[in-house]
């Protein structure tokens, strides 16, 4: 026997079977009123509406809806050096198969013991969403906007010469 609660967005009805739930991630709630729009849904469980927990070996990047094909030529590409405030920022892009498959940070922000502490976190989030997402269509890293923004500027030029 179901019990719960019934709360009603626009033609979406969510089954709420449990008071510990205390909100649904905006995520999902978007997620729900594309799936709505798309597929015509309009009634959802409780366990479609809100996302399973991660395990620590599952990536936590969003997986885009909508990906260009975009084919790149294989090969090595450097990107310039770019201004990333408190020194200067390079990248390397490896292409296979027409892919990203790898981004280096050839020069990044060092010097500083602040600046190392922000590029280790961010200079991994920001390799493994490129790669993700295929492009420089990605977030900048809370944080690491400085960072983010010349690397993503280093990144985009070497995908120029790759063909992007």
């Amino acid at each position: 026997m179901l019990s719960g609660r019934l709360v009603r967005l626009g033609a979406i009805k969510f089954l709420i079977q449990s008071e510990k739930i205390m909100h649904i991630y905006s995520k999902s709630i978007a997620a729900l009123l594309f799936s709505t729009a798309v597929f015509g849904l309009s009634t959802i469980t409780l366990a479609q509406a809100v996302p399973p927990r991660l395990t620590q070996s599952e990536s936590v990047l969003p997986v885009p809806l909508l990906v260009k094909n975009i084919q790149y030529t294989d090969g090595v590409y450097v990107g310039p050096i770019t201004d990333a405030y408190y020194g200067p920022m390079q990248v390397q892009v490896t292409v296979k198969g027409g892919r990203i498959v790898a981004v280096e940070a050839l020069q990044y922000p060092d010097h500083r013991s602040t600046s190392r502490a922000i590029n280790d976190d961010a200079l991994p989030i920001l390799q493994q969403e490129a790669i993700a997402a295929q492009s420089t269509r990605i977030n900048a890293v809370s944080g690491a906007t400085l960072t983010s923004r010349a690397y993503l500027q280093s990144v985009a030029a070497a995908l120029r010469q790759a063909g992007g």
